[in-house]
This record gives structure tokens, C-alpha cells and sequence, in this order.
């Protein structure tokens, strides 16, 4: 049995069931690293013995008859830029190469009291400034559908991970898409939660995080099939003390009801590729034969929502950047020099400014989501780019501010936003998001369920040339 085919939640009822033992189904994914890494550099460490030593505990567990977690014995993989105690926090730079923690992060705490078992650590671009998973410290992890095109980022390790089955269950996070742009390339699953819904805490590089990512920086769940999505998010959701902004909350899902579902298969502000329209209008087309109520539909303001995301990142970048200069790579450098010269300055009274714009957008989104239950739109409005064309000039940066729009009001809104794998553009997996008010998290997840029973996009896959 090729136990890395299965996923999460599956892996865990066999095991709790006795049908394979956690040690096997650890085994056999550190088997499928091995067998597929290489390929793709996806993964950049391996954790071996201590997860072997963990799967013999939960066999020992299991066979005392002692109580289970949901997730227990089941193998995940955790993006470096996320404390795992006792290994380095790199954030994919030199500069953090031996920068060790000496505890876990909330969600990695939280991951293993719901029994699964850390196997390795995923890839990430420099400090996760750039939507092409390029690390001065690691190198560029491939896409496994087509080995010249982008993986994504900034969770772009995660997602190639997934997609080939050297992870069912994976940990990211997104301040501009970074758990929902590498789904979108890789052809897995996601879900940026709701801001607070998930706490978030580090060590490294600062342990006080800035506004930008007090307000929009989310860490959340990544697998191959939404109900591991779920099962990752039910386990790592909840206040926490580390991070003052958690909430406690009861989330809100469909509950068997018809849906109002709004489609923006367009988005205002530039092109969207044939291929990802029609993905979503299919997705949309989908979700009407399953009953519900479907119509074209787009919320207020997304150009100027896009702007004042970009002005909320600009504005602390602009600080930073010589900072930035001495440790980032020559790509990430590239990237944010381009992004900026392509952005109006920023300076405190613009900054100041777009909290007033970005709470008057969110009004407005939010008394617009009292009309419609879930939004459908693109990922990204167009399929994965091909190396380093993000830094191919001022073009090729602008062509991918242009492609992130979709993503980018979320993250400003502190909104939940599921992607879910739904046919081709390209030759290449097309993800649909799944966009809906704060705190209907499983309602998004609910939904983007629904539109995967009719997707054809399969994975595990081998890594393709």
C-alpha cells in the first residue's frame, strides 16, 4: 500500500483503527521524499528520527486503547519560516541559517496535541517577500505539473510538497496570498483563515510583529482533499497567549442550506486568462446543480481594496528596506525594488490615510456579504508564470501585481478565503477562491467541498518535466 496516496484525515482513521501502523505511514513518506525531492526541492530538511520516535508513541498509544486526537499519527510538514523548536527558523535566509527556537509556534504546539507528527521543513522565497518560492539559502522548488513554471509563494514548498505526496497536511501562512498562490499553482487546497482565528507567535526575526501583520497575516492549514483543510483548521483554530489578537469564536458553516453565491469571474483592474474564467464559472455552474442560488455578482471598491493593500506594504517596507538589501538574495531584492519604483510613495499621511480607506472598504464589503452567503473569484488571473518572469523588469512585475488581485482583499479585510482545485489553464491546475465574511470559515470551507466533488484535478501526481 502506497500510504503517501492517502490523506489526513483518511491516514488517521486507519490508523486509530489499526489498519496501518503510524510508523509505516511515517515511513512511507519519508520514502516518497527521498523518491521525489530532488525533483522539485520542495522539502530542505528532513526531521527523521525524531518523527520515527513520535509514530512509535502513537503506535504505543493506540494500542493501550488511550485516548486519540484527530490527526493522530499522521505525518505534516511545516514551512520554515515557522518556529518547530530546536530547528531553525531560516525564513529561507543565510542570516537566520542557526536562528533556533526554543519552543514551537502556536499552530505547530497546536498540530501535535491533535497527534500529527512534523516530518520536514518546506521551502520558502527570502523572508516570504515574493510570490516565486526562489530561497538564497535553498534554492527554487519547481512546480511538480511543469518544471519551468512557479510553484508560488510565499508557501510554494508546502503546496509542491502536497502535490506530490511527500506531505498530506501542511503548515503556511499568508499576508498576500501565500497560502492561497501556491494552491492555486500546485493544484491542492488552502484556507487563509479569518484574522484572529488562528493565533500566530515567533521568535525569529523579532518576536513583535509589525502592523501589516497584525492586521493582515494569517497562518493556516494546506493538504490535497478540503476535509484535511478542515481537520487542520479545526486543530490549530482558537485564542491563544502568545498572540493578542486571537479570538474566540464559533465559526460559522452551510448547515445543509441553500446558498446565495455570488461569481466574479472578471475582476476589475486588468485581464483574466480564458482558462481560469471559465474555471470559475464552472465552479460556479457546479455549485447551481448542487441547488444553490448563483449569480454574477462583484463586491465594492476591489481596485481600490488592492491599492490600500499595497499602500499598508508599502508603507512598512519602504522603512525597512535597507535592512532588507543586507539580507535578502539578489531575486527578492529584485522584486521589491521593482514592486516599489511601480508603487506611489508612501508616506505617513498616505500610510495614516489607508486605515480610514481600509475600514471603509471593509463596511462596505461587509454589509455586501449580509446580501450574498460566499463569493467565487479567481486565485490568481492567470496561470503559474515562468521563472523569475516576476523580476524580468518593471513588465514583468507589474504583470504580477496584476495577477494577485484577487487574493489581495482578504488579507485587507481579515476575511476567510478557501481555494479548492477546479480545472485547467494552460496545461496547468486552475484553484477558485471561496470568499465569504468574517468567521464563516466553514462555510467557505463548506463550499469549496462542494465544488470539489465535481473537479478532475487529482492529486498526488510525479513530478513532470
Amino acid at each position: 500500500m502506497e500510504w503517501w496516496r492517502k490523506g489526513a484525515v483518511e491516514l488517521a482513521r486507519a490508523i486509530a483503527a489499526g489498519e496501518v501502523t503510524s510508523r509505516e505511514v511515517v515511513e512511507s513518506h519519508l520514502a516518497r521524499i527521498e523518491q521525489v525531492n530532488p525533483a522539485v526541492n520542495a522539502v530542505v530538511r528532513t526531521m527523521a528520527d525524531s518523527a520515527l520516535a513520535a509514530a512509535d508513541e502513537a503506535d504505543a498509544a493506540v494500542r493501550r486503547g488511550a485516548a486519540l486526537g484527530a490527526l493522530h499519527g499522521v505525518p505534516c510538514t511545516v514551512k520554515e519560516n515557522i518556529d518547530v523548536a530546536g530547528l531553525p527558523t531560516t525564513q529561507g535566509i543565510a542570516a537566520l541559517a542557526a536562528a533556533v527556537p526554543d519552543r514551537d509556534a502556536p499552530v505547530v504546539e497546536r498540530i501535535r496535541a491533535a497527534g500529527a507528527i512534523p516530518i520536514a521543513r518546506t521551502n520558502l522565497p527570502d523572508l516570504g517577500l515574493r510570490v516565486h518560492t526562489d530561497s538564497s539559502l535553498h534554492g527554487r522548488t519547481r512546480n511538480p505539473w511543469s518544471a519551468d513554471r512557479t510553484a508560488g509563494g510565499s508557501s510554494g514548498g508546502e503546496a509542491a510538497a502536497l502535490a506530490t505526496g511527500m506531505s498530506p497536511l501542511g503548515l503556511g501562512n499568508d499576508i498576500g496570498g501565500s497560502l492561497r498562490n501556491p494552491a492555486h499553482c500546485c493544484g491542492i487546497a488552502s484556507i487563509k483563515p479569518s484574522t484572529g482565528v488562528v493565533p500566530d507567535a515567533q521568535t525569529f526575526p523579532i518576536e513583535d510583529i509589525g502592523l501589516s501583520a497584525q492586521l493582515m497575516l494569517n497562518q493556516g492549514p494546506m493538504a490535497r482533499r478540503v476535509a484535511d483543510v478542515r481537520a487542520g483548521l479545526l486543530a490549530i483554530a482558537g485564542p491563544h497567549p502568545r498572540d493578542p489578537v486571537s479570538v474566540p469564536v464559533a465559526l460559522e458553516g452551510a448547515g445543509g442550506r441553500r446558498l446565495r453565491v455570488a461569481v466574479m469571474a472578471d475582476v476589475a483592474g486588468g485581464p483574466v486568462h480564458p482558462g481560469i474564467r471559465a474555471a470559475v464559472v464552472g465552479a460556479g455552474e457546479a455549485l447551481a446543480a448542487a441547488g444553490h442560488e448563483v449569480h454574477e455578482a462583484s463586491p465594492p471598491h476591489v481596485e481600490e481594496a488592492c491599492e490600500v493593500w499595497r499602500t499598508q506594504m508599502n508603507g512598512e517596507l519602504t522603512l525597512q528596506l535597507d535592512l532588507l538589501d543586507a539580507v535578502m538574495g539578489e531575486g527578492g531584492r529584485a522584486f521589491l525594488h521593482l514592486t516599489k519604483d511601480l508603487s506611489p510613495q508612501v508616506g505617513l499621511a498616505e500610510w495614516s490615510q489607508a486605515q480610514y480607506r481600509r475600514n471603509g472598504i471593509g463596511r462596505t464589503w461587509s454589509e455586501w456579504f449580509a446580501q450574498w452567503d460566499v463569493l467565487l473569484c479567481p486565485v490568481w488571473t492567470q496561470p503559474p508564470f515562468t521563472f523569475d518572469a516576476d523580476i524580468a523588469g518593471p513588465e514583468g512585475a507589474r504583470a504580477t501585481l496584476e495577477l494577485l488581485r484577487p487574493v489581495l482583499p482578504p488579507n485587507l479585510l481579515g476575511l476567510p478565503a478557501a481555494v479548492v482545485p477546479f480545472g485547467f489553464a494552460d496545461g496547468m491546475p486552475v484553484g477558485v477562491q471561496v470568499v465569504s465574511a468574517r468567521y464563516r470559515d466553514l462555510l467557505v470551507l463548506d463550499v469549496a467541498e462542494a465544488i470539489e466533488r465535481a473537479s478532475d484535478v487529482v492529486t498526488p501526481i510525479d513530478p513532470r518535466a
